[in-house]
């Protein structure tokens, strides 16, 4: 089990806290907007916990994939704005994540000031699958505080410098926001209440085979849609057209389906989708999955799908979704996704939204997180879980 924040003294000292502010942005009139801040709102009980406990706090995240370069686009700066409307008092921004504006602001930090470092990404040891160098930027990087407190659910999957090495070089604990997702991943692991049902999409079904795989052994049902849906329908001999397919996911799809009708699994596919001749926001047309066009491709789950697939989630008493129906982005394809998430809010029990894209469309599509039982900042963490790998980041908070 993790360790709580409340085994750590927090007064009069620095606390390095690692957050997940990976949030989504668009460049509007020249000025770089946050479209989401959920993973912002996110973090803050965390923050304020410290704050309240007499820290001072140095908050190290990322942005995007940097690969280790300075790139404008992907610069905390917007973030940093944002988390000082939040909470109402200044954040820091040090414009490096080692250099002098880190170690000038670090060295002047005191209680109750808080300072976010520049993208931690833009350092290559930081994501290095070399351990030495991810070691040696984390020892820089425990210099500017007295604990860590790990608060990235989004990054725990991941043996990163601030993830993993950090935690290891000072006395740690989990942040609140970790503790929160952890506690709702074992309710959905350890004897969940049934029915207990599964809705998975996006567009790979390759990202997506070792939860299915793992989860088909627990659940009563799964619905697949998204993209990743057509290599379940070519597997059934069905023409796909020009939709989304990974033939080399083909026999692993086959054995899966094998298995759900072994354990007596519903494994619930769309009987229609929605069509057009390209990834656009085009006219769409509804076909029956045995009428795929040979030159549309499928961009979303059909009316009469997203009425079954309504009708079986809201059965259940535990479920949990990863990956949109379709592609909710444009308005002719949200239709699917609408509908699931419309059921989510009416299940009589525990409704998970598993991060990621999922998070994002049901907050684009009009809902609140209040709506849901739980919207989880990190969808593949939340994956990785629920695939009953170990994850490294959760490894070093216990």
């Amino acid at each position: 089990m993790v360790r709580s924040l409340d085994t750590l003294a927090l007064a009069g000292r620095r606390v390095f806290l690692r957050c997940d502010l990976n949030v989504p942005l668009k460049e509007v009139d020249g000025k770089r907007i946050i479209t989401d801040d959920g993973r912002i709102r996110a973090s803050l009980p965390t923050i304020k916990a410290l704050l309240d406990g007499g820290a001072g706090i140095v908050i190290a995240a990322h942005l995007g994939r940097p690969k280790g370069e300075r790139k404008p686009e992907l610069s905390l700066a917007p973030i940093a704005s944002r988390l000082s409307e939040l909470l109402g008092k200044e954040v820091v921004f040090a414009e490096d994540v080692v250099g002098p504006s880190a170690r000038a602001a670090t060295s002047e930090l005191s209680t109750g000031q808080i300072v976010l470092l520049e993208n931690i990404r833009y350092e290559s040891a930081e994501t290095s699958k070399d351990e030495g160098e991810r070691l040696g930027l984390a020892k820089t990087l425990a210099t500017y505080a007295d604990l860590y407190v790990g608060d990235g659910f989004g990054a725990v999957h991941r043996k990163h410098a601030s993830v993993f090495e950090l935690a290891n070089l000072l006395p740690h604990a989990a942040g609140k926001l970790v503790h929160a997702e952890v506690e709702v991943l074992q309710k959905l692991t350890q004897s969940p209440v049934r029915p207990y049902g599964v809705v998975l999409g996006g567009a790979k079904v390759s990202d997506k085979i070792g939860v299915i795989t793992n989860l088909i052994e627990k659940v009563d049902l799964i619905a697949i849609g998204g993209g990743m849906v057509f290599t379940f329908l070519a597997a059934q001999g069905k023409s796909i057209g020009t939709s989304l397919f990974e033939p080399e996911s083909l026999e692993t799809v086959k054995a899966i389906m094998n298995r759900a009708e072994e354990r007596g699994v519903q494994l619930l596919l769309p009987s229609d989708v929605v069509v057009a001749p390209k990834f656009a926001d085009a006219d769409p047309k509804v076909v029956s999955v045995d009428e795929i066009p040979s030159d549309q491709m499928g961009l979303d789950i059909g009316p009469e799908s997203g009425v079954a697939f309504a009708r079986a989630i809201e059965k259940c008493k535990t479920v949990f979704w990863n990956g949109p129906m379709g592609v909710f982005e444009f308005s002719n394809f949200a239709s699917g996704t609408r509908r699931v998430a419309e059921a989510l809010t009416k299940v009589d029990g525990l409704s998970v939204v598993g991060g990621g894209d999922s998070a994002a469309a049901v907050r684009a599509l009009g809902f609140k997180d209040e709506d849901f039982g739980y919207i989880s900042t990190g969808g593949g963490a939340s994956l990785e879980y629920l695939e009953g790998k170990e994850l490294p980041g959760l490894k070093a908070l216990e």
